[in-house]
């Protein structure tokens, strides 16, 4: 059992730039990530997969957007090994840079109609890097910003790499909307969108120059001083913390799949269903990526005060109950009601995203615990994230109804809600101490 043993405060400028580091670097991550999301949405059913109809061939998108998913824990897993072996720096740069390079790669990549079968397939294997570079992002952020901070704070810290989510979806959906903004609709079909992939190059070097000034965090060096790394660590988190993995992926499952119901499949519904065009959806993803930009560090401090538990459940089961008003807003296809539909399916997300990153990390030990959070949180992206906007276009085009992927989505949220509240409260707990 953890002790709750309060630790030294380290000097805030210098945790001020580990969380500006790993900050930066997972806005830069998650801009490739969401870039892709979006594209998928607005035009890749028509470069990549053009012999189908409009919503077959956006489900075909959508596959190649869940491969990315698929990739996640094998990431998770090969990051996690060698993050608990030889440390949280080194893996964090290799996977910005696979990130960056495979994203800028998919801005260089021909279409169906000068390539063939070749274009879906290259777009696939750039999907699984892809996924395979963010698979071992969240940890290694999470991390370097929680082994160097203290017990009193760590959830308003560590909620500062989490709230890099937003911001890379608002950076990807700010560019996305310029470039539309800017071209006509011939034109960024044609090669306005291949302009919003190649920017990832500049973002890389941004971030590498920023994380390259970066130690390793103290309390992973003392932990590898005083004991020899795991040999395999993936494995021993399975033996020895696999209730914390469980808490985990109960945790993430309606987290994960309501985001990219409320990030992806929201545009599609949008632009392809109610006929809206995809300025008024981008429009929207920025506001409500920015609303809870702001949202994710204030639920972290409040998961400080008053614990992770009540903070997380009240996003949960604050959904539960919003995503039907979500969706009964989107349908009126007024502007100002699906900003509002956006902005407060976010801001409840963010209830739960805040506190999500400590609560996470303080189920596992030191020399576990790259492993243990990585599997944790990607392994349930294959059946949350990857297959939620699959499953909603799945639901919508058998049924003809949106609420049936309303309920699909509350009931996930309930899980996530239920999954908090039964669990120990983990706040002021001691890292080092952890067991």
């Amino acid at each position: 059992m953890a002790s709750r043993i309060e630790t030294a405060r380290p000097p805030v400028t210098r945790l001020g730039r580990v969380v500006a580091a790993s900050m930066i670097g997972t806005t830069i991550e998650w801009y490739d990530f969401f870039v892709y999301g979006l594209a998928a949405a607005l035009v890749f059913n028509k470069l990549f997969f053009p012999s189908f109809d409009p919503l077959v061939g956006t489900l075909l998108a959508f596959a190649t957007y869940a491969l990315g998913f698929a990739a996640r824990p094998v990431g998770g897993i090969v990051f996690g090994h060698f993050g608990d072996r030889i440390g949280r720096k080194r893996l964090l740069m290799l996977s910005l840079v696979l990130m960056g390079l495979s994203t800028a790669l998919i801005g260089f990549l021909p279409s169906y109609d000068r390539i063939g079968i070749w274009a879906p397939l290259l777009l696939i294997l750039l999907r699984l890097i892809q996924g395979f570079a963010v698979g071992g992002e969240w940890g290694g952020a999470v991390l370097l910003v929680s082994e160097h901070g203290d017990a009193a704070r760590r959830g308003f810290w560590a909620s500062w790499p989490q709230a890099g989510v937003p911001a890379g979806n608002l950076l990807a959906a700010g560019v996305m909307a310029l470039i539309a903004g800017l071209v006509n609709d011939a034109a960024f079909t044609a090669w306005g969108w291949r302009i919003a992939f190649l920017l990832s190059v500049v973002l890389v070097v941004i971030g590498w120059w920023v994380r390259s000034a970066v130690p390793e965090p103290p309390m992973f060096e003392e932990q590898r001083a005083e004991t020899p790394p795991s040999r395999w660590p993936g494995l021993d988190v399975l033996r020895e913390a696999p209730r914390g993995l469980a808490i985990g992926a109960g945790l993430r499952i309606g987290e994960n799949i309501v985001y990219y119901i409320l990030t992806a499949f929201s545009v599609t519904y949008l632009t392809e269903v109610t006929g809206q065009g995809k300025d008024i959806a981008l429009v929207a993803l920025l506001i409500g990526a920015a609303a809870e930009f702001v949202a994710i560090p204030l639920f972290g401090i409040l998961s400080d005060r008053i614990g992770r538990r009540p903070v997380y459940a009240l996003g949960g089961f604050g959904l539960v109950a919003w995503i039907f008003a979500f969706f009964a807003l989107l349908r009126t296809g007024n502007p100002a009601a699906i900003i509002v539909a956006v902005i407060g399916g976010l801001i409840l997300h963010g209830a739960m995203y805040g506190p999500q990153a400590a609560f996470i990390a303080e189920l596992f030990p030191t020399r576990l615990r790259y492993s243990g959070v990585s599997i944790a949180y990607q392994l349930t992206s294959i059946i949350a994230g990857s297959l939620a906007p699959v499953i909603a276009l799945a639901l919508y085009r058998a049924t003809h109804s949106i609420w049936p992927v309303a309920l699909y989505v509350a009931v996930a949220c309930a899980i996530s809600g239920a999954t908090a509240l039964a669990s120990r409260e983990t706040k002021g707990i001691d890292l080092a101490a952890t067991e």
